[in-house]
């Protein structure tokens, strides 16, 4: 109870730091002069829900007369172009019926033909209506603002003029134009806004703040000052006419439509000039500012406006977030908080494209969605943590009462009663020699300082040739051979091991004479092959996975019968037909042993063939069975 009210307060604090970092971070977002990693995934989400959209039909209103590549090339002018040869376009687009001329060239200051001037003045004053630039300069060190209007006779000539700022966002990408500029306390508005008043026949733009202003009897949302441009797709998609051909009358020889009541924007689209612009729809292949422009002013004849949700909604939404995800968090299947966490982003995904789709309304995307997947997915992972570090912990702690392999067994199966078996086993007893003597001469202390290094040790033989022990009995230790894993060749690792754990003592009284301790004890152990039932027994409160049969108890008398013959080993026939290859062994006498009518054959064994003398067992010595009490320690 307390370890689940721990994870889940643990859990909860981990949705809270999301929360409280993402909260930081959306609203340092809305500061002037700060950049975050989200700010930046904002909008490339929202680039993506334009894309995604996809392309658009224009209004059909719109040409573009484009300052091209291939009209440098033929007329072979640089750049700024002589006046008299943009009087002849703007006549070729008045001579077309346009009903609007948007001159995309800043005309402040005197060109170097005035007679240019005067023939472009008078083309632009011969249009419907005619709009141009004008600049507003501010120089931020010294805190410096200038106006600059185009010289007197276009002042003269055109219907409108307006600014011409065009806004690249931190990623360098163009999302918007700035709407409006004050200059004293004149207002003056972007010349997209002219261009469609002049179009529309309609006042211009009036009551401008920060959110917003009003025309042609609507109110048009801004960003901070700014319209963000609603794209109808990448460069190219307006009806766009080369300037020479323009002027030469090829346009009008093949379609004396062209510019028919239409709004026609003179500009550069050539790169040279650096007046190219990254778009949400395309990075790689950037577009012209006169046709942003084209596009700004779509956006404002159709009314189609981008709007984006206030602050402080976003805010309110990373909340709601942070609470869904607390109680998504609470389910205590992995898989289905995973999926339905998934289904929650997706339908968030959803709702934004589909109201950005309909509204035209950009809600937040990055930062709900980040804070509906890491908080679910890190308390789900502290979660799946802390079960591992409890599974193995488990794991760990019953390991010490049972084999590992049973432990895997026991996960791992549906129903623990398929454990219960009769099998061909291989089984080992084992025992000290006169301990019972020893321990009632020493200390409780000293005895576990003896008992446990020798369990330890033999324990680990054991384990190394896939031994289970079953249970240790005082200082008696039963095995077997077989199962949970199933081997074979259970005898000869069952014989294996007795040579080993017969090594193994050597081992340890080594060590005790290191220590300062001359102390000997010997063991005997009796090995047995044959079929017994395996399991798990016991009752509703405790069991235990162990062994019970005839062939269990002959393998008890074998380790009985090392104190009658004085040998270290003893085997059974059963398990010396199976070893016989690899050891030696030496029959002792066929006996009949309790529980048993026929006689068994019990043999010593004497070790590997053909190992050197060293290491064969040897028998007791008649001094082994201690009966003082040893120095230790």
């Amino acid at each position: 109870m307390n370890r689940s009210r721990n994870t889940s307060r643990f859990s909860l604090i981990l949705i809270g730091i999301v929360a409280i970092a993402l909260l930081a971070l959306e609203f340092a977002s809305n500061l002037p002069n700060v950049s975050t990693p989200l700010e930046g995934l904002e909008l490339s989400a929202r680039d993506t829900l334009m894309r995604l959209r996809g392309i658009r039909s224009t209004s059909g209103n719109i040409v573009i007369i484009a300052i091209d590549d291939k009209s440098f090339q033929w007329t072979k002018y640089e750049w700024p172009w002589p006046r008299a040869y943009l009087a002849q376009i703007v006549n070729a687009v008045n001579q077309g019926g346009a009903q609007v001329v948007g001159l995309d060239i800043l005309l402040t200051e005197p060109g170097k033909d005035p007679d240019g001037d005067e023939a472009l003045a008078q083309a632009l004053s011969q249009s419907p209506s005619s709009v141009s630039d004008l600049l507003i300069f501010r120089d931020p060190q010294q805190n410096m603002v200038s106006l600059d209007l185009p010289i007197k006779p276009y002042r003269n000539a055109l219907k409108a003029m307006g600014i011409t700022t065009i806004i690249q966002d931190k990623d360098a990408v163009t999302r918007s134009i700035q709407a409006y500029d004050t200059y004293g306390d004149q207002v003056y508005y972007n010349w997209a806004f002219q261009v469609a008043s002049q179009y529309l026949k309609s006042s211009p733009p009036s009551n401008a703040n920060p959110n917003g202003l009003t025309f042609n009897g609507q109110r048009v949302p801004l960003h901070n000052g700014l319209l963000l441009v609603n794209y109808n797709g990448p460069a190219g998609t307006y009806p766009t006419y080369s300037a020479y051909q323009v002027a030469l009358g090829d346009v009008l020889k093949e379609n004396p439509n062209a510019f028919k009541d239409k709004i026609v924007l003179i500009g550069a689209t050539t790169i040279t000039l650096h007046d190219v612009y990254a778009t949400p729809f395309s990075a790689q292949q950037p577009m012209a500012g006169v046709e942003v422009v084209a596009n700004a002013v779509d956006t404002i004849l159709n009314g189609h406006y981008l709007r984006e949700t206030l602050p402080w909604a976003a805010l309110l939404i990373i909340i709601f977030m942070a609470i869904l995800a607390s109680f998504i968090s609470r389910i205590q299947r992995p898989s289905l908080t995973i999926a339905i966490m998934a289904v929650g982003m997706i339908l968030y995904a959803a709702v934004t494209y589909f109201t950005f789709l309909m509204e035209g309304l950009y809600i937040p995307t990055v930062a709900p969605q980040l804070m509906l997947f890491l908080g679910v997915v890190l308390p789900t992972l502290e979660q799946s943590v802390s079960q591992e570090l409890e599974k193995r912990r488990v794991r760990n702690l019953f390991s010490r009462f049972i084999s590992p392999e049973m432990v895997d067994q026991l996960i791992g199966t549906q129903d623990i009663n398929s454990l219960n078996k009769r099998a061909n086993l291989s089984i080992l007893f084992s025992d000290i020699r006169g301990f019972t003597t020893l321990s009632e001469k020493l200390a409780p202390e000293e005895v576990v300082s003896v008992l446990n290094p020798y369990l330890e040790a033999m324990t680990k033989v054991i384990e190394k040739f896939g031994g289970t022990v079953d249970k240790y009995e005082g200082d008696a230790i039963v095995a077997f051979f077989g199962e949970p894993v199933v081997h074979e060749d259970h005898a000869l690792r069952a014989v294996r091991t007795a040579a080993e754990m017969h090594k193994a003592l050597a081992d340890l009284h080594q060590l005790w004479g290191k220590q300062g301790r001359p102390f000997r004890i010997e063991i005997g152990i009796g090995v047995n092959s044959g079929e017994v039932f395996v399991g798990l027994l016991g009752s509703a409160q405790r069991i235990n996975y162990t062994i019970i049969g005839d062939n269990a108890n002959l393998a008890s008398r074998l380790q009985d019968l090392t104190k009658t013959y004085q040998w270290p080993i003893l085997i059974s026939g059963s398990t010396y037909d199976q070893v016989k290859d690899e050891f030696e062994a030496e029959l002792a006498d066929s006996v009949i042993v309790k529980g048993r009518s026929e006689s068994i054959k019990v043999y010593k064994l004497m070790g590997r063939r053909n190992a050197p003398e060293s290491d064969r067992i040897q028998p007791w010595d008649a001094q082994i069975i201690a009966t003082t009490k040893p120095k230790l320690p």
